[in-house]
């Protein structure tokens, strides 16, 4: 081959590179004005259209599908327990449903429509069903309750769900009749396929307008996706009624006035009240009178009426207070279901109204953990039923700690959400065989206890009482065979007082505790006392209204002298 032929071929090269170098050139130029300059016309539909009727919140899928149409909608426990009431029970033995509101209490049964409202026997009109191991509750029960609204699409099938007091802004589609649709994209770009063409005057909710150009809504037929700000006009606000609020008596009562409550320690007979000196200040009084005493959550009562008449007419309240004995097995069984706790939430009522009592105060303690919910869910059935009949509740918590029976069972955050005061028994720290010797409670201590309430677990300061010793211990050091060994013994403010009279002693300020400090030998021991008296007491008082909690109770009348109530009433002032 010449040159000049090797020149006419490559000179054809060149002409064909440089046509399919053009042809690269347009389609890349089409293919920008296409997906980068023109908007995208593509239409797809959602993943949810395969769904039967799914259901919506905040414009949102949540994976969950209700079953049933109109009146015969039911919704799924799973859901209902995720976006409207966390603490909505389940127990599976008798396949039961069991909803607390601050007002109801609603039992339900699968495949049963007869319930019951606040233990009164009523009428479901659906009954609740169990599909492939899931329970669906019956939605018009639940609107009523739980003041929720939904919205359901016969089209498309999907459910739409506003909680009470919810509120969204709504917007229009810009235009009149007839004219060009707006669409409804994927995503915030006119490049992202189309989920719907909205035509003008469709209404819309609006979930989310945090974009500069995009707003994130909502048709009625629960398509949601993301339309141009400038295609919606504003046309007003979508809001579902909050539940009417019913105050509570300690709302109507309480509020603003610090309590000041005694516990009454009753053992084998009552005592007569009638030979009580003064107590002023004190507003409240808490008889240790009524127990759990066996597996069917049967309670025996040491009330006394005249107790509870000599009380009112001192101005006082009387709390009446339920333990679980102590006893951690018997707990177990006695809250382990609805039954056996509305046997005692029955009695505990009728006694509260044969003893013209003004509320009752819940003490368990040496509970296993693993009945923590069982405690909380004893709570909230109590709460509603209590609220009828106008009674204050409160319960005795102890300061946090790792203590498996006497302090991890409690749920403080949900038992502040329920109950009307948690008193923190801020006492034993160090308790009657400790290791150690010190301070049943020093003050450091104390407020420890409370401020980690507050600020870990949520609980309003007002709703937190703080729970004060009257009494103190003696600790006895003795050392044998070069081991120390200690013991203590719990006293009354009366007894310590006579001790340092007796032996001339000088209390000196233990700054640390907050409180005196005596020590002295007796017997080959060395005794030191942590001492309650008037100084330790107004620094409690001092520390409840420092955090502004609702008042003050003490453990227990049987050690208090004069000076103690004296102390204590400045809770007040």
């Amino acid at each position: 081959m010449n040159r000049t032929q090797i020149h006419r071929r490559s000179r054809r090269r060149g002409r064909l590179f440089r046509r399919l170098l053009g042809l690269v050139l347009v389609a890349l130029a089409a293919y920008w004005v296409i997906y980068q300059v023109l908007p995208n016309r593509l239409h797809i539909e959602p993943e949810w259209r395969s769904v039967d009727k799914p259901i919506f919140v905040h414009g949102e899928m949540t994976g969950y599908s209700a079953s049933g149409t109109g009146d015969g909608l039911l919704l799924p426990l799973p859901f209902l327990q995720k976006y409207v009431d966390s603490s909505i029970r389940y127990e599976e033995g008798t396949k039961s449903v069991i909803l607390t509101t601050a007002n109801d209490l609603l039992y339900m049964q699968e495949n049963s429509t007869d319930a019951s409202l606040n233990n009164k026997p009523m009428q479901l009109r659906l009954a609740p069903e169990d599909q492939s191991g899931t329970t669906f509750l019956p939605a018009d029960t639940l609107e009523s309750l739980y003041g929720f609204e939904v919205e359901e699409d016969t089209e498309t099938g999907s459910v739409l769900l506003m909680t009470a007091g919810e509120s969204v802004p709504l917007g229009k589609v810009k235009g009149n009749e007839g004219d060009r649709t707006r669409a409804l994209r994927s995503e915030a770009s006119i490049h992202a396929p189309i989920l719907a063409d909205m035509t003008p005057g469709t209404v819309v909710k609006i979930w989310n307008s945090d974009n500069e150009d995009w707003l994130y809504v909502q048709m009625n037929s629960g398509y949601a996706g993301y339309v141009k700000k400038d295609d919606i006009l504003s046309a007003g606000q979508k809001t579902v009624e909050p539940l009417p609020v019913v105050p509570t008596r300690a709302e109507r009562s309480w509020k603003g006035k610090a309590v000041n409550l005694y516990w009454e320690a009753v053992y084998e007979r009552n005592p007569n009240p009638q030979k009580f000196g003064a107590m002023p200040g004190v507003n409240v009084a808490s008889p240790t009178w009524f127990r759990i005493v066996d597996n069917d959550g049967n309670v025996r009562s040491q009330a006394d009426k005249s107790y509870v008449a000599w009380a009112h007419a001192k101005g006082m309240e009387v709390w009446g207070l339920l333990s679980n004995s102590f006893e951690p097995d018997l707990t177990t069984v006695a809250l382990s279901t609805y039954e056996r706790r509305m046997n005692t939430i029955v009695q505990m009522l009728a006694y509260a109204d044969l003893y013209n009592l003004d509320g009752i105060n819940i003490d368990f303690e040496n509970v296993y953990t693993k009945d923590k919910a069982n405690v909380t869910q004893f709570m909230r059935e109590l709460k509603p039923m209590a609220q009828a009949k106008n009674l204050i509740i409160s319960m005795d918590v102890t300061p946090k700690s790792n203590s498996e029976m006497w302090s991890l069972f409690l749920d403080r955050k949900a038992l502040g959400e329920v109950v009307d005061f948690l008193i923190v028994m801020a006492y034993d720290e160090h308790w009657a065989s400790s290791p150690v010797a010190g301070s049943v409670a020093s003050l450091p201590w104390a407020g420890s206890s409370v401020s980690r309430i507050i600020e870990e677990d949520g609980v309003p300061a007002e709703k937190l009482i703080l729970g004060v010793p009257l009494y103190t211990r003696i600790w006895s050091e003795t050392t044998e065979k070069g081991e120390t060994k200690l013991s203590s013994k719990a006293v009354s403010m009366n007894a310590v007082q006579e001790i340092i009279a007796e032996k001339k002693l000088k209390p000196v300020l233990d700054e640390a505790a907050g409180q005196h400090y005596v020590e002295y030998k007796e017997d080959g021991a060395a005794k030191k006392i942590w001492i309650e008296d008037k100084l330790s007491l107004e620094a409690r008082v001092k520390l409840a209204k420092s955090f502004q909690l609702g008042g003050i109770a003490s453990w227990n009348r049987s050690f208090a002298n004069a000076e103690a109530w004296e102390a204590l009433q400045g809770i007040h002032k």
